[in-house]
C-alpha cells in the first residue's frame, strides 16, 4: 500500500473529478494503464506511471511507482492511503 500527503485543493490532480473541465487525473491514467498493460512487465509500466505522476505534479517515490506497476502488471488490487492537509 502506498501513501501520499497532499493539500485538499490539489485533490483533483489525484482523483477523477467529472466537474472539472479537463477531467484528467492520475486516477484516470492509472485506470487506463491497468486495463491496457495488465500482464506486461512492471519495468515497462513504471515510466508511464512516472509521466502521469509528473503531469499531475504528484511526488510518488520510485518505490511507490514500482509497487503500482507491479499491481497493474499482475492485476492485483492496489491501495493508496491519502493524507489530506489544509481546508
Amino acid at each position: 500500500m502506498g501513501e501520499i500527503t497532499m493539500h485538499a485543493r490539489d485533490m483533483h490532480r489525484l482523483l477523477a473529478d467529472a466537474t472539472l473541465p479537463d477531467g484528467a487525473s492520475y486516477q484516470q491514467a492509472f485506470a487506463t494503464l491497468a486495463v491496457s498493460h495488465r500482464g506486461r512487465p512492471a519495468a515497462e509500466i513504471v515510466p508511464l506511471l512516472r509521466t502521469a505522476a509528473d503531469a499531475a505534479l504528484l511526488g510518488f517515490t520510485s518505490a511507490d511507482l514500482a509497487e503500482q506497476a507491479e499491481a497493474i502488471s499482475t492485476g492485483a488490487r492496489y491501495e493508496l492511503r491519502i493524507r489530506v492537509t489544509g481546508a
